[in-house]
Order: structure tokens, then sequence, then C-alpha cells
């Protein structure tokens, strides 16, 4: 009997890693609490889609029919398999993943707390791809890499950030905290902490205010247009000018466009 308590123990001690809750020793796990602190990370998964999906409606509902959820789950075992050297076994459960969500996610990239792929469908996470806390990202987002070479090649993405539909960010670059990246944009420069990116490439717009109040902000929909602002710009500099011209017309009596005689 206490052997098999010993080997439940372990069991759950390698969950525990997959879960990424290293600050147990293994040497002298509490079963008792490594259960509890696993049932958290579960319920932390699960609570982040009745936080930021109105759509969600039941708790079955959630498990049996988001399969963002499936794909985060699952890569939790591949990235143990793969961070323990069984590579071909982390790899197969990925593709698996891939079969049943649509959502591919390498074995090797590490993924922080609470992230949520919303709808998912073509979504592609690479092998050195980092993300952080509190993320939101929509389907059809790829984390791409740029280099051939076996080092680090795809984003880091900080806490707190939000990927819209359809948006690439390519190469080893670095997304801030509180960032927002605008559907369908094309990222490859480093995207400062609060700021929204949008277009192709993409171009950084710093906000006023950087947000307190929600952590993520899921209006991704309402973004800056740079281009639609430089224009604006432009068109105010130019009727400047042309009220200038009007005023020296006005004082010196003259006009670039004299009326024709008849």
């Amino acid at each position: 009997m206490s052997r098999k308590v010993e080997n439940l123990k372990e069991i759950l001690a390698k969950i525990n890693y997959v879960y990424r809750l290293n600050d147990i020793n293994d040497e002298d796990v509490n079963l008792k609490e490594v259960s509890l602190r696993m049932w958290d990370r579960l319920k932390e998964d699960l609570q982040v889609i009745f936080d930021r999906d109105p759509a969600a409606r039941s708790l079955a509902e959630v498990i049996f029919c988001y399969p963002g959820l499936h794909a985060i789950w699952l890569n939790h075992i591949a990235h143990y398999l793969w961070s323990h050297d069984f590579r071909f076994l982390g790899r197969f459960i990925s593709h698996i993943n891939r079969l049943l969500t649509g959502i591919e996610i390498h074995p090797g990239a590490k993924i922080g707390r609470r992230f949520f792929i919303d709808h998912g469908m073509g979504v592609v996470i690479g092998e050195t791809a980092e993300i952080g806390d509190d993320v939101l990202m929509y389907q059809g987002a790829v984390l791409g890499g740029t280099t051939l070479e076996k080092k680090k090649r795809h984003p880091t993405i900080g806490n707190s950030v939000v990927i819209g539909a359809g948006a690439t960010i390519l190469g080893p670059i670095k997304i801030g905290n509180g960032a927002l990246v605008g559907s369908g944009s094309v990222v490859i420069k480093p995207v400062p902490p609060g700021a929204t990116v949008v277009g192709v490439p993409g171009r950084t717009v710093e906000r006023k205010k950087p947000p307190v109040e929600p952590l993520v902000d899921l209006e991704h929909g309402k973004l800056p247009d740079p281009v639609a602002e430089a224009v604006n710009i432009l068109v105010k500099r130019i009727q400047k000018l042309e009220k200038k011209i009007a005023e020296l017309e006005e004082r010196e009596e003259i006009s670039l466009h004299p009326k024709k005689q008849r």
C-alpha cells in the first residue's frame, strides 16, 4: 500500500512539473498540497475563459467545446515529454493536438499561466516562442521564426498581451507587457509595453495612458489608423497654409487666379 502511495506521489510530482508549479520540492512532496495546487491551475485555465469570453455559458460547454483549452492541456503533456528528452513523443502529441484542435503548438514553446486561445483554428506557436501570463490570442495568429539556425528564433510575448485574429509576429523580438497587436498585422520589430501595433508591416502607436482595468483589453477591433492620422495632419497643415495665402492676397490685393476679361 505504501508503495502505491509513493508511486502516486511521484506521478503527481511530475504533473506538478507539467503545470509549472516548480516551487514545490519533489524530494518532499506533500500529496494534498500538490493536488490542491494542480487543481488551482486547472481552475485558472477554466476561469480565464469565463472572464474573457462572454459566449461561455456553462462549465460543461467550456470543458468539452473549447479547442483552445484542449490545446493548452495537451501541450502541457507534450511540453513535459519534450523537456525530459522524449522528443518524438512530445512532437507526436503536439501533432495529435493539431489534428484535434487545429492549433499547432510546438512542445518546446514556453507558455505562462492563464493563456487563452479564443476560437483557435490556424494558430501556430513555434519552438522557441515564450508567452507570458494572461495572454489572449485569437484565431489564425502566428508566432513564427525567421532563421534556419538552431537558436532563439521566435518571439517573446510579455504579460497581458492581446494578439488579434490573423496577426503574424516574426523573429526573436519582444512584445512588451500590455501591448495590443491588431488583427492582420505583421510585426517584425520589438513593441514597447502598452503600445498598439497595426498594419503591414506593423506600425507602433503609443497609448496616451496605459490601461489599468481591465488587465486585458478585449476591444481589439477598435484600433488607431496611423496612415489616416498622417493624412489628417497633412490636410490640417494644407488648410492652414491656404488660410495664410488668402490673408496675404486680401492684404496685398493680389489674386493668384484673376477673373478672365470678357
